[in-house]
């Protein structure tokens, strides 16, 4: 029987509060070891140069460091919607917490989008043999495969996760495998591993351009606070899930970017679609292998599609509970899933998909709108400290918060990433104002719905 510290942690909700720690802490680890690692490797490559880990060591340090104003702010409002939720209780600024709704939503359907798109990539070749697939054609049905689990319900959902990470995470220690193999050879090159493109500033600019990217690998650990309501006591199972889920990515993508370096030429790296599935082939190149490694980097994408469309829906939820989005988004289905939400959200990725050219840009486009989000929840937990509440939480310690507020402003300069993906995330953002526009009108003249508090 919970303890009534434990039950007053626990606000009344409508949706179904089933997720364990062990659930809680396979979906964070499942939503970062996803699309980034297998399929940005390359891209990373490319802006530093063979020391790909360094930039992943700094995208994981900005991970951690805003991962406890998280953990803080989870724990002391254990509400669905997130950030968008801290933002508005900090700022109280109705249209800016809907833009941080938008942003959220749309760093979320976008990953999902590009993670769709790569599902007919490299990887989709290397399982079938097909050169030219069908990209477009092949990501619509995933995301529609994603949206019925989703529909099915959370449970469903998680227990789809944490098969999908095992099996993923699997992949990735099978490629930390042929690292020590080819190195025990003598075959590969660990000093690739060490250099750096440019000299002087240029190589810092290279590794925090690289840090940018990999950034996109790390994210996930914030996902998860928008299942703070189906989550069991979430001011306890939050703060050890989430740094066990960060911590193990961390090491695992230090070991793969290492290995990775150090097995595949750089040239060959950076152009590659499937950049893990070129370290197979160098040094596993029996095809049965490429074949089953190539169906699990396909799962491993579809995982980070499952689990950015739940976080994007869960979020629309939250905050049309919250009176900032028409309270046609807080509808729940039978099953107890926001279907409004869902059909949503799904609607908006297969639009992307099916319009968006250039779909590389996507990825680069959501670690810009989560970094600004980041600066915001940081900011947030530190005004917050004069909200007091009646419910055990964690406290993050307050020079981390300002550090995670510090890194997550460098990381916006426009020194680390193209003048591009601040035009795509500006014409997103834009189009979030018109939204807010046409909300606007429509809950004008209808009766406020007051927020929920607790």
């Amino acid at each position: 029987m919970a303890s009534e510290t434990s039950k007053q942690a626990e606000l009344p909700t409508e949706l179904h509060r089933v997720i364990s720690r062990p659930m809680l802490t396979f979906f964070i680890l499942g939503d970062i070891l996803g699309a980034g690692i297998y399929t940005l490797t390359g891209a990373v490559a490319g802006d530093v140069g063979g020391a790909i880990w360094v930039s992943f060591l700094v995208a994981f340090l900005l991970a951690f460091l805003t991962a406890f104003a998280y953990l803080e702010l989870v724990t002391k409002y254990p509400q669905a919607a997130g950030a968008a939720l801290y933002c508005d209780r900090a700022f109280a600024i109705r249209f800016l917490s809907f833009l941080v709704t938008f942003a959220v939503m749309a760093s979320g359907v976008t990953s999902a989008t590009f993670a769709a798109s790569r599902v007919g990539g490299g990887y989709f070749t290397g399982l079938t043999g097909v050169d030219e697939p069908p990209t477009v054609l092949l990501g619509v049905l995933a995301l529609l495969l994603v949206a019925a689990v989703n529909y099915r319900g959370i449970a469903e959902s998680i227990r789809v996760n944490i098969v999908i990470t095992c099996v993923e995470l699997a992949g990735l220690l099978f490629i930390i495998g042929v690292g020590i193999f080819v190195l025990g050879s003598g075959d590969g090159d660990p000093g690739q591993a060490f250099r750096f493109d440019g000299e002087g500033f240029t190589v810092v600019t290279g590794v925090l351009a690289g840090a940018a990217t990999a950034f996109y690998a790390f994210l996930g650990f914030e996902d998860s606070v928008n299942l703070a309501e189906e989550t069991h006591e979430p001011h306890r199972n939050f703060p050890p899930a989430m740094v066990t889920g960060l911590v193990l990515a961390g090491v695992v993508y230090l070991l793969v970017a290492f290995t990775a370096a150090m097995t595949v030429p750089l040239d060959v790296l950076t152009e590659s679609t499937g950049p893990l599935l070129e370290v197979v082939r160098a040094g596993a190149p029996d095809l049965a292998v490429r074949e089953v490694f190539s169906a699990v980097s396909i799962m491993a994408v579809s995982n980070t599609m499952l689990i950015n469309m739940v976080m994007a829906s869960r979020l629309l939820y939250g905050m049309a509970r919250r009176g900032v989005l028409p309270g046609v988004f807080g509808r729940v289905s039978p099953r107890r899933t926001p279907w409004v939400a869902i059909l949503f959200t799904t609607a908006l990725a297969v639009l992307l998909l099916a319009t968006v050219q250039d779909l590389t840009d996507l990825s680069d486009t959501t670690v810009l709108l989560l970094t600004a989000v980041f600066l915001l929840v940081n900011v947030s937990a530190l005004v917050l400290r004069r909200d007091r509440v009646d419910r055990p939480h964690f406290r993050a310690p307050t020079v981390l918060l300002v550090l995670g507020a510090i890194v997550s402003a460098v990381f916006l300069l426009p020194i680390v990433r193209e003048a591009s993906i601040y035009l795509l995330a500006l014409w997103l953002l834009l189009g979030g104002v018109a939204v807010w526009a046409i909300n606007w009108l429509y809950l004008r003249g209808r009766p406020s719905r007051p927020a929920q508090r607790g």
